[in-house]
């Protein structure tokens, strides 16, 4: 089985937890990456060509335990990763001192989400992330959107980053 890692430059990467973890945090937040993704024998590697960090006007709601972006702003992240030839990671926030993983609402979500982005975009594989303090959890969908699998790693720097694997659990 292929390792299956997301590479990202140190800096963007204290960017990113800077906005889906500011220090007065009180409502989720969100950011997409459009990565492009390379394979070879051993492993795949999706590496950032662009990011988007979502704002308020983003959102049709946005809550501390839950976020959803409005219409307007879902087809302008499926245009430009169309645009890119790019797959998508969606990247949110949990409040609280607890280790990440996938909520409830977040699963359904994803299970919703995916097969769409799937067929939206040229059946390109499509990640997501959800951090927390101090640690992060991800789910890949390589192959098939409605069977993920775990991200074997982020790839900061030189740093490999182990997610929780908390919501691969108990997905299928």
């Amino acid at each position: 089985m292929k390792k299956t890692l997301l590479q990202i430059d140190e800096v963007l990467y204290d960017e990113l937890i800077a906005h889906l973890l500011p220090q007065d945090m009180q409502r989720e937040e969100a950011a997409f990456l459009f990565v492009k993704g390379g394979r070879d024998d051993r492993q795949m590697v999706f590496r950032v060509v662009e990011t988007l960090k979502l704002k308020r006007k983003d959102f049709a709601r946005q809550a501390n335990d839950y976020i959803e972006m409005d219409d307007e702003s879902s087809a302008a992240v499926i245009k430009r990763a169309h645009d890119l030839e790019a797959c998508l990671v969606e990247m949110h926030s949990h409040l609280g001192p607890w280790p990440a993983g996938f909520s409830l609402a977040d699963r359904a979500g994803l299970r919703e989400t995916v097969p769409h982005m799937w067929w939206r975009l040229q059946r390109r594989p499509y990640l997501a992330i959800v951090v927390a303090n101090g640690s992060f959890d991800a789910l890949v969908w390589l192959d098939n959107p409605k069977v993920p699998c775990s991200l074997d790693g982020l790839l900061v720097g030189e740093t490999v980053m182990k997610p929780t694997n908390n919501s691969l659990t108990g997905w299928r």
